[in-house]
């Protein structure tokens, strides 16, 4: 396989703080260093990006920078290099597994802390930057995101809904009409992404505070599909329809927060998700025209997740 390699200097009479600043970049990159002043990542575009933006900061810096691919190291196999990015990683994911330890302990022997979800938050973020640069998918991030996995659900024990989604049967969803309420946002651009993605390709789908008789509403008064206790109306469909894909449940983390606003998932790329939406809704688009990106925004989500399958357990 390939890699790209960064190799940068600056001058000697120059600041700490810009060495100091790149160090650290390059370590939340997940760089690697096989050789004194060299550092690694796996030749992908958007390892290769992130060096040439490195290099351009250090030539500004009045330094010079090199950025390579090779196809291979002298006296290190492809194994071995990946080995090292797995011990880098597994470094960051011990650290983690050490906090939720901890707070596992708490949970089990008193009650739960006012702040348990907020330290489990801080954890799951901190997973989120590990697992983003595990490229070569080390073994012990499968093991610290159960353990996160089983303290969410520890926290959630008395607080979900006991209300249970009632299963369908998809094949009696192809060929129909669907309707929801005008200005989709957030959670009805989610569901129509998930109608046609998902359930019928062909599906029409009407944007209207009145339905049609024959038309299947979701997400507004009296519709078929709706919040169901203390979940949004796009996991209702998941739920419902059966729906088991992990990277269609990263999406319904996402999705969940961004609607019922309770914090339960904290996912970091929620920020900008919801600044995007706002900015379509803002610029006056039409149904059609914000269901349209709307779809394409969540096929980029949900095709970025697919490509990290033990990511989306996260």
């Amino acid at each position: 396989m390939g890699w790209v390699v960064f190799s940068y200097s600056l001058p000697s009479k120059s600041s700490s703080s810009p060495r100091v600043t790149l160090w650290r970049r390059l370590q939340r990159l997940g760089a690697i260093t096989p050789k004194a002043g060299v550092y690694v990542l796996p030749d992908r575009d958007e390892c290769v990006e992130v060096f040439q933006w490195l290099a351009q900061e250090v030539q500004q810096a009045k330094g010079e920078a090199v950025v390579m691919r090779v196809e291979r190291f002298e006296g290190l196999s492809d194994p071995q290099i990946i080995e090292l990015f797995r011990d880098s990683c597994r470094k960051k994911y011990s650290m983690i597994e050490t906090e939720a330890a901890e707070l596992e302990k708490d949970l089990r022997s008193t009650k739960k802390s006012k702040n348990s979800a907020e330290l489990l938050e801080k954890l799951r973020k901190k997973y989120a930057e590990a697992a983003q640069v595990d490229f070569f998918e080390s073994p012990e991030g499968s093991t610290v995101a159960l353990t996160l996995r089983g303290i969410q659900q520890a926290l959630r024990q008395g607080t979900s809904s006991a209300l249970r989604v009632s299963p369908v049967t998809l094949s009696d969803y192809r060929d129909k009409r669907w309707v929801t309420r005008p200005r989709p946002h957030v959670d009805r651009l989610a569901c129509a992404w998930l109608i046609r993605q998902f359930i019928d390709p062909k599906a029409v789908i009407r944007y209207s505070t009145q339905p049609e008789p024959d038309e299947i509403a979701f997400d507004m008064r009296g519709a078929e599909f709706g919040h169901t206790g203390d979940l949004c109306t796009f996991e209702t469909m998941i739920s419902a329809f059966s729906l088991k894909e992990p990277a269609l449940r990263l999406v319904a983390e996402i999705i969940h927060d961004m609607d019922i606003r309770d914090g339960r998932y904290a996912r970091p790329e929620i920020g900008g998700i919801d600044i995007v939406l706002k900015g379509w809704l803002l610029a006056g688009l039409s149904d059609s025209e914000l269901e349209s990106r709307g779809v394409a925004l969540f096929d980029g989500l949900y095709t970025a997740f697919a490509r990290r399958p033990r990511l989306a357990e996260s």
